[in-house]
């Protein structure tokens, strides 16, 4: 179980997982590993990992799962989110992993403690479903996992995170936000329009996700 503050997991969204997995797979060069099914939320996933622990989860509305009666997770419901999916998956969010969760409420979300196969973990949801902070997606979820964590499952493909760059139009005040989380560092904070840019290396070369 990971307890140093880092970047826990990318969140990348398709609007179809079975489309999404070989088109993120053409454009890294490598193969995702299988993930699973979230039954509260209506989702799955395929997993990547990125060295350590962080992982990049590749997510999708499940066409199988029977309608949640909750709003989905990672505004997924929305038609914003799901326009901006037309073209292939793209880099929606990031979940962190703090010290220690801070206390609710706040605008991270309800803390939900989820289980899936033997994984065990608490992470910060809106109650609505939408991207914590904003919406915009560049304030973090935040996550504890409770026993084992994805990346001791997943075969190394050799890609690795190297920065997830975070721009915004207050970039003190979202520094501020995740020094006061113990995130400093985390992540690259820069001014500028709202957007989230993922540097990777993988074996082929540089890829960005944004």
């Amino acid at each position: 179980m990971p307890s140093t503050p880092a970047v826990d997991h990318l969140v990348v969204a398709a609007d179809d997982l079975a489309r999404g997995v070989p088109a993120l797979e053409e454009r890294l060069g490598v193969r995702l590993s299988p993930g699973g099914r979230h039954a509260r939320y209506g989702t799955h996933n395929a997993l990547l990992a990125l060295g350590g622990a962080t992982y990049l989860e590749l997510i999708a509305i499940d066409p199988e799962a029977p309608a949640p009666g909750r709003p989905r997770w990672f505004g997924l419901d929305s038609a914003s989110v799901r326009s901006r999916l037309a073209d292939g998956p793209r880099l929606l969010h990031w979940v962190a992993r703090p010290p220690v969760l801070p206390p609710a409420p706040d605008d991270h979300g309800e803390r939900r403690h989820l289980t899936r196969d033997a994984l065990s973990w608490t992470l910060t949801v809106p109650a609505d479903g939408s991207l914590p902070g904003d919406g915009s997606g560049l304030v973090p979820s935040l996550i504890v996992w409770e026993g084992a964590h994805p990346t001791g499952a997943l075969a190394d493909a050799g890609v690795r995170l190297d920065r997830l760059v975070v721009s915004s139009p207050d970039a003190a005040a979202l520094r501020r936000r995740l020094e006061a989380l113990g995130l400093a560092g985390a992540v690259t904070v820069t001014d500028g329009p709202p957007a989230l840019r993922a540097e990777l290396r993988t074996p082929s070369g540089p890829v960005v996700l944004d």
